[in-house]
């Protein structure tokens, strides 16, 4: 049997196959980039990393797009705020973001667009929504979407219209012919700055939230493509929207599978800013190891609510340590292992992740693996530890490295510096690239540079 995926269209389990033999298109609604990103983002960014990489595991090609919104009301005002230009900001933004990534082992997606970059596609798709006759001016210079003229919206969050609109979910809008409309091109207002403002048919403005993502989906994977993904708070209005503008101008279905991930909570209440119990992603490296964080993470079935306690994190750190143990106790043969799938743990490991991602079954096989190495004390058997903890991401730093970290300072101050050093040689300031090298050198940390990303290994125990 294979690959089985929940689809939040059906609300049911489904068969996978993609529109193209061999090669899975996939689409995840990405950060807002005013601020740090939280655990929420981490928790988003590794559930579809370890998709993606099991996709590729599986033998698919994945063309992997992940957006950035780099303007909306929120960049405008912290930009303002911080009396910087929106650019600096969202510049600033986007290289924490790949700090945080880098540092969680998160592998960059194929596309990451940036929204700024697309709005010619996204002016295009509203002027065919207008000329279809989904879309209308507004009398406050506003192009607006007209719900009720989708026959199919509702069918992602599983309520009609009236439903909807008796739930009182979207505020009334004098600009509005109904209050479930949403806009598609915001008039400019005289306070915005200037790099907030495009000129269109439509007047002077910007782009709305939703005709972002579909336009960039579009454009980079096509009018219908496989996956899209993304945090169970999208699934309306974001997505139901995005299926109403994309399929109301293209005629097509906008994906064949929709993948939401789980909230997260902190001891079992819903992580809010307003309730000051959030966390950045920062803040927790600062106290526990990356990759400790990843397991932490992926442990959890995507689709669950990830409960976020000191307690519970450090029960992770714990248990990925009994792992990190086998492997030191026995060292992995040192070629590189080809994973025979249909061998007994491999093939245990596969049947989990092929039922809808489940990385609590899989990661409870590595486990077994674990015991069966430390009984059987085979390197074979050690390298395939190895090599199905590197499918989730994990396993990923040399053991006496992670064992002799008393504290979480030492990994993520590795991790730091060397997302600090692939930031340098984006910058081309490779004298700092290579002092960092140094750095990490002296402190018996060797760097190896490969395509595939930067690892780590140390020279003394």
């Amino acid at each position: 049997m294979g690959l089985r995926l929940y689809n939040s269209l059906s609300g049911q389990l489904e068969d996978f196959h993609p529109l193209q033999a061999g090669h899975v298109r996939m689409y995840v609604c990405g950060m807002t980039v005013y601020d740090d990103c939280h655990l929420g983002h981490a928790r988003s960014m590794l559930g579809f990393d370890v998709v993606q990489r099991w996709l590729k595991a599986s033998g698919y090609q994945v063309t992997y797009v992940r957006n950035v919104t780099d303007i909306d009301d929120k960049i405008i005002r912290r930009a303002l705020q911080n009396g910087e230009t929106i650019g600096a900001l969202t510049d600033r933004m986007v290289q924490s973001l790949h700090r945080d990534a880098d540092a969680l082992g998160i592998e960059r997606p194929t596309h990451e667009p940036r929204a700024t970059a697309y709005v010619p596609q996204m002016l295009a798709l509203i002027e065919k929504l207008e000329q279809k006759g989904f879309a209308y001016r507004a009398a406050n210079q506003d192009v607006n979407f007209a719900v009720r003229k989708f026959t199919g919206y509702g069918k992602l969050s599983g309520k009609s219209i009236d439903e909807l609109r008796a739930g009182e979910r979207v505020a009334v809008d004098d600009g509005k012919n109904d209050p479930l409309d949403f806009v598609l091109w915001k008039s400019a207002k005289a306070t915005e700055p200037q790099e907030a403002k495009w000129e269109s048919s439509f007047g002077v403005g910007r782009p709305g939230w939703h005709i972002e993502c579909s336009a960039m989906a579009c454009e980079l994977l096509g009018e219908s493509f496989d996956i899209h993904g993304g945090g169970a708070d999208l699934q309306f209005p974001h997505h139901e929207n995005e299926i109403a503008q994309s399929e109301a101008a293209s005629g097509k279905p906008l994906a064949r599978y929709w993948m939401h991930n789980g909230f997260v909570t902190r001891d079992n209440e819903k992580m809010s800013k307003s309730l000051g119990n959030f966390f950045s992603i920062q803040e927790i490296l600062a106290r526990f190891d990356a990759e400790t964080t990843r397991f932490f993470v992926v442990r959890s079935h995507y689709r669950s609510a990830l409960n976020y306690s000191d307690t519970h994190i450090e029960d992770a750190r714990i248990a990925l340590k009994r792992l990190y143990t086998s492997l030191q106790a026995v060292p992995p043969e040192p070629d590189s292992v080809l994973i025979d799938w249909s061998a007994p743990y491999a093939d245990r490991f596969k049947a989990a992740m092929d039922q809808d991602f489940g990385t609590p079954e899989a990661v409870a096989v590595l486990f077994d693996l674990a015991s069966e190495v430390n009984r059987s004390r085979s390197p074979q058997l050690s390298a395939l530890l190895r090599a199905l903890g590197g499918v989730l991401g994990l396993l990923r730093s040399p053991p006496e490295v992670f064992l002799r970290a008393g504290s979480a300072v030492d990994s993520v101050h590795i991790d730091t510096l060397i997302a600090q050093r692939q930031a340098a040689k984006a910058a081309r300031d490779f004298a700092r690239a290579d002092a960092i090298r140094a750095e990490l050198l002296a402190q018996g940390i060797v760097l190896k540079d490969s395509a595939q990303g930067t690892t780590w290994e140390a020279t003394t125990v």
